[in-house]
């Protein structure tokens, strides 16, 4: 299931290599219907995936997904 904290720029990571989402999936191993579900924010994927997604872009896995409000996520400030 999705996280509602957790977002991501696969849509814009993928359009940045010309890869459709089938390309995508078959490059880490997934579903087609994985990626899509991912993409969308219905399925947070495993920390492995996470980092899978990430490798085959080159990238750290921070720039694949992300917290929505990060800063909220530190606690009040001080």
């Amino acid at each position: 299931m999705g996280h509602p904290d957790l977002t991501n720029r696969l849509k814009v990571l993928r359009a940045e290599r010309d890869w459709t989402q089938a390309e995508l999936a078959d490059r880490v191993g997934v579903s087609r219907k994985t990626i899509n579900t991912i993409e969308r924010g219905v399925f947070a994927p495993s920390a492995v995936l996470a980092l899978k997604i990430a490798r085959v872009f080159g990238v750290a896995v921070e720039e694949v997904f992300m917290l929505r409000n990060a800063q909220d996520m530190n606690g009040p400030a001080s």
